[in-house]
């Protein structure tokens, strides 16, 4: 397992990076500093690169033999991210979660990282570099918000609701065309849905209890790992679009995430029925 104190060290190495690398180049980027990966909307900075870089030198001293997975090192080696299959320990990163935000100068960001071992997500942590709190989560030990000095408010999903009481976020960009327009047509049946463009603010919402529900479709690691936990150890429950439960090596089936399982069947059959 991961230890809270080792948690402590995580969070620690992606404040260093956040202060060290992308807060002095937020919106104070030069000409040729950010580029496209796969696509258009797929942005990829200079600060993305400094701050992964810092992060992976920093987990190999902390953490010696631990594979380390970075977003931008996948993207450079697609055989990277196989590594986490086999790893008896590694941590996934994302050095900018919502790139296109932080291109844009629009202050919602933020740097994630997710411990994996045995096969199973045992702690995480989900940095806002504007405000300098950061969720954190350790399998067993629950989820909280902590600020620079150290002081913790535990986070707690949102109480019960009937689905038309829900608000959440439907990220409807990768579903199959036959549900994503099923979905998009029953987002009309809950209270409100919204986007952020970060997956790590809509995560940190989400286990703060300050929204009901989530919905993802590609399930990159290091997009979806910290924020799973996060959602978890705060007392949620989340499965596959077919109701199966998620693993950390799984890329598609899709993220359904709600309160409790009797709010998750409701909110499925809500959003998913005919």
């Amino acid at each position: 397992m991961f230890s809270v104190k080792e948690t402590a060290e995580l969070t620690q190495l992606l404040r260093a990076a956040a202060r060290a690398e992308i807060l002095p180049r937020f919106r104070n980027l030069e000409d040729g500093a950010i580029r496209s990966k796969s696509g258009p909307l797929d942005l990829v900075t200079v600060a993305d690169e400094a701050a992964e870089a810092l992060i992976t030198s920093g987990l190999t001293r902390l953490f010696p033999g631990a594979v380390v997975i970075g977003e931008e090192a996948c993207a450079s080696d697609e055989t990277v991210l196989g590594r986490l299959a086999q790893a008896e320990l590694a941590i996934v990163v994302d050095p900018i979660d919502g790139t296109s935000n932080y291109a844009a100068g629009v202050p919602l960001f933020g740097v994630m990282a997710a411990v994996v071992s045995g096969g199973e997500v045992v702690a995480s942590v989900i940095h806002d570099p504007i405000t300098d709190h950061s969720a954190v989560a350790v399998r067993g030990e629950g989820a909280w918000s902590e600020a620079a000095d150290g002081s913790r408010q535990q986070l707690r999903v949102a109480s019960v609701v009937a689905p038309g009481n829900m608000t959440g976020n439907a990220s409807w960009r990768y579903l199959p065309m036959a549900v994503r327009d099923r979905v998009a047509r029953n987002l009309t049946k809950v209270a409100a849905s919204w986007d952020y463009r970060c997956a790590a603010h809509e995560y940190r919402v989400l286990a703060s209890g300050h929204c009901h529900f989530l919905i993802f479709n590609r399930l990159m690691p290091w997009d979806h790992l910290p924020g799973w936990l996060l959602h978890q150890e705060a007392g949620g429950y989340s499965a596959h679009f077919d109701g199966s439960p998620y693993r950390p090596t799984d890329l598609d089936g899709g993220l359904l995430y709600a309160p409790d399982r009797a709010s998750w069947q409701a909110l499925h059959d809500t959003l998913f029925g005919e």
